[in-house]
Protein backbone atom coordinates (compact mmCIF):
# COMPACT_ATOMS: atom_id res chain seq x y z
CA UNK A 1 0.00 0.00 0.00
CA UNK A 2 1.18 3.20 -0.72
CA UNK A 3 -1.40 6.23 -0.17
CA UNK A 4 -4.91 5.79 -0.08
CA UNK A 5 -6.81 9.50 0.05
CA UNK A 6 -9.87 9.66 1.73
CA UNK A 7 -12.25 13.26 2.04
CA UNK A 8 -15.99 13.81 4.10
CA UNK A 9 -18.08 16.54 4.81
CA UNK A 10 -20.74 15.96 7.41
CA UNK A 11 -23.18 18.07 9.75
CA UNK A 12 -24.04 20.95 9.03
CA UNK A 13 -23.69 24.90 10.82
CA UNK A 14 -20.66 26.12 12.53
CA UNK A 15 -19.85 22.58 13.81
CA UNK A 16 -19.68 20.74 10.36
CA UNK A 17 -17.19 18.42 9.82
CA UNK A 18 -14.79 18.05 7.24
CA UNK A 19 -12.10 15.43 7.07
CA UNK A 20 -8.92 14.95 4.56
CA UNK A 21 -6.74 12.40 5.30
CA UNK A 22 -3.76 9.70 3.99
CA UNK A 23 -3.50 6.34 5.10
CA UNK A 24 -0.22 4.22 4.39
CA UNK A 25 2.51 2.30 5.44
CA UNK A 26 4.90 3.42 8.39
CA UNK A 27 7.61 3.23 6.43
CA UNK A 28 6.42 4.85 3.36
CA UNK A 29 5.65 8.75 2.32
CA UNK A 30 2.35 8.73 5.16
CA UNK A 31 4.55 7.45 7.93
CA UNK A 32 7.10 10.30 7.08
CA UNK A 33 4.33 12.91 6.81
CA UNK A 34 2.67 11.29 10.42
CA UNK A 35 6.78 11.80 12.12
CA UNK A 36 6.44 15.18 10.50
CA UNK A 37 3.12 16.08 11.94
CA UNK A 38 3.83 15.26 15.28
CA UNK A 39 7.55 16.46 15.26
CA UNK A 40 7.23 19.81 13.65
CA UNK A 41 4.44 21.70 15.85
CA UNK A 42 3.72 25.68 15.42
CA UNK A 43 1.94 28.19 17.02
CA UNK A 44 -2.40 28.13 16.19
CA UNK A 45 -1.48 24.46 14.85
CA UNK A 46 -1.34 21.66 17.39
CA UNK A 47 -0.91 18.25 16.33
CA UNK A 48 -2.25 15.11 18.21
CA UNK A 49 -2.70 11.34 18.37
CA UNK A 50 -6.01 10.18 18.27
CA UNK A 51 -6.71 8.35 21.89
CA UNK A 52 -9.94 7.09 22.66
CA UNK A 53 -9.12 8.02 26.06
CA UNK A 54 -5.50 9.19 27.93
CA UNK A 55 -3.47 6.09 27.35
CA UNK A 56 -5.56 4.39 24.57
CA UNK A 57 -3.92 5.77 21.20
CA UNK A 58 -6.15 3.99 18.06
CA UNK A 59 -4.22 1.63 15.73
CA UNK A 60 -3.30 2.10 12.96
CA UNK A 61 -1.84 5.07 15.11
CA UNK A 62 -3.64 8.55 13.55
CA UNK A 63 -2.10 11.72 14.19
CA UNK A 64 -4.48 14.58 14.06
CA UNK A 65 -3.45 18.21 12.12
CA UNK A 66 -5.69 21.51 12.12
CA UNK A 67 -6.59 22.55 8.83
CA UNK A 68 -7.29 26.05 10.42
CA UNK A 69 -5.33 28.39 12.88
CA UNK A 70 -6.42 27.05 16.47
CA UNK A 71 -7.02 30.84 17.87
CA UNK A 72 -8.07 30.28 21.34
CA UNK A 73 -8.19 28.06 24.52
CA UNK A 74 -12.07 26.83 23.51
CA UNK A 75 -11.01 25.77 19.76
CA UNK A 76 -8.28 23.78 21.10
CA UNK A 77 -10.46 22.29 23.81
CA UNK A 78 -12.54 21.07 21.17
CA UNK A 79 -9.90 19.40 19.27
CA UNK A 80 -8.58 17.80 22.18
CA UNK A 81 -11.86 17.17 23.20
CA UNK A 82 -14.99 15.94 20.95
CA UNK A 83 -12.73 16.19 17.78
CA UNK A 84 -10.50 13.99 19.31
CA UNK A 85 -12.94 11.36 20.54
CA UNK A 86 -14.69 11.06 17.24
CA UNK A 87 -12.19 10.69 15.09
CA UNK A 88 -10.49 7.95 17.71
CA UNK A 89 -13.98 6.19 17.65
CA UNK A 90 -14.37 6.34 13.64
CA UNK A 91 -10.65 4.40 13.43
CA UNK A 92 -11.11 2.34 16.38
CA UNK A 93 -14.76 1.10 14.58
CA UNK A 94 -13.05 0.92 11.14
CA UNK A 95 -10.58 -1.76 12.57
CA UNK A 96 -13.58 -3.54 14.63
CA UNK A 97 -15.79 -4.13 11.05
CA UNK A 98 -12.92 -4.99 9.08
CA UNK A 99 -12.70 -1.35 6.82
CA UNK A 100 -9.21 -1.93 8.18
CA UNK A 101 -7.90 -4.85 8.40
CA UNK A 102 -6.87 -5.53 12.22
CA UNK A 103 -3.79 -7.53 10.89
CA UNK A 104 -2.61 -4.47 9.25
CA UNK A 105 -3.43 -1.90 12.21
CA UNK A 106 -0.13 -2.31 13.27
CA UNK A 107 1.88 -1.50 10.20
CA UNK A 108 -0.02 1.76 9.08
CA UNK A 109 -0.66 5.13 10.07
CA UNK A 110 -3.17 7.88 9.39
CA UNK A 111 -2.94 11.12 9.27
CA UNK A 112 -6.10 13.17 9.22
CA UNK A 113 -6.81 16.77 8.79
CA UNK A 114 -8.98 18.17 11.56
CA UNK A 115 -11.44 21.35 10.81
CA UNK A 116 -12.54 23.44 13.88
CA UNK A 117 -14.61 26.22 12.99
CA UNK A 118 -14.09 29.06 15.49
CA UNK A 119 -17.41 29.44 16.17
CA UNK A 120 -18.36 25.92 16.96
CA UNK A 121 -20.24 25.22 20.05
CA UNK A 122 -21.98 22.21 20.42
CA UNK A 123 -19.34 19.97 21.20
CA UNK A 124 -22.03 16.83 20.99
CA UNK A 125 -22.03 17.63 17.06
CA UNK A 126 -18.58 18.09 16.74
CA UNK A 127 -18.19 15.02 18.39
CA UNK A 128 -20.84 13.12 16.04
CA UNK A 129 -19.97 14.73 13.04
CA UNK A 130 -16.28 14.21 13.11
CA UNK A 131 -16.92 10.75 13.73
CA UNK A 132 -19.16 10.59 10.51
CA UNK A 133 -16.63 12.22 8.34
CA UNK A 134 -13.92 10.07 9.46
CA UNK A 135 -15.31 7.46 8.99
CA UNK A 136 -16.81 8.03 5.78
CA UNK A 137 -13.33 8.90 4.91
CA UNK A 138 -11.71 5.88 5.85
CA UNK A 139 -14.17 3.66 3.87
CA UNK A 140 -13.59 5.96 0.86
CA UNK A 141 -10.05 5.86 1.39
CA UNK A 142 -10.00 1.87 1.89
CA UNK A 143 -12.23 1.07 -1.20
CA UNK A 144 -10.47 3.55 -3.23
CA UNK A 145 -13.58 6.22 -3.74
CA UNK A 146 -14.55 7.69 -5.42
CA UNK A 147 -13.09 6.18 -9.04
CA UNK A 148 -11.73 8.46 -11.79
CA UNK A 149 -14.59 7.13 -13.74
CA UNK A 150 -17.27 8.33 -10.81
CA UNK A 151 -14.94 11.50 -10.60
CA UNK A 152 -15.52 12.13 -14.63
CA UNK A 153 -19.09 11.27 -14.77
CA UNK A 154 -20.08 13.67 -11.98
CA UNK A 155 -17.71 16.59 -12.39
CA UNK A 156 -20.07 18.79 -14.45
CA UNK A 157 -23.27 17.84 -12.10
CA UNK A 158 -21.78 17.85 -8.74
CA UNK A 159 -22.19 20.88 -6.37
CA UNK A 160 -20.27 22.26 -3.52
CA UNK A 161 -21.96 22.94 -0.76
CA UNK A 162 -19.66 26.27 -0.45
CA UNK A 163 -19.18 27.16 -4.08
CA UNK A 164 -19.46 30.67 -5.23
CA UNK A 165 -23.61 31.21 -6.37
CA UNK A 166 -22.24 32.48 -9.68
CA UNK A 167 -19.06 30.81 -10.19
CA UNK A 168 -16.89 30.47 -13.33
CA UNK A 169 -19.27 29.78 -16.78
CA UNK A 170 -19.39 26.52 -17.73
CA UNK A 171 -18.17 26.64 -21.67
CA UNK A 172 -19.95 23.93 -23.92
CA UNK A 173 -17.88 21.82 -26.08
CA UNK A 174 -20.29 22.86 -28.78
CA UNK A 175 -20.05 26.54 -27.79
CA UNK A 176 -15.98 26.37 -27.91
CA UNK A 177 -16.06 24.89 -31.58
CA UNK A 178 -18.70 27.43 -32.69
CA UNK A 179 -16.43 30.25 -31.59
CA UNK A 180 -13.21 29.03 -33.18
CA UNK A 181 -14.39 29.98 -36.67
CA UNK A 182 -14.40 33.55 -35.75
Amino acid sequence: MSILVGEALCGDGNEVAHIDLMIGDKSGPVGTAFANALARQSAGHINLLAVLTPNLAVKPSTVMITKVTIKGAGQAVQMFGPAQKGVAKAVADCVAEGTIPADQAEDLVIVCGVFIHWLAEDDAKIQQYNYEATKLSIERAMANNPSAAEMVEQKDTAKHPFEAADGPAEESAEESAEGDGD
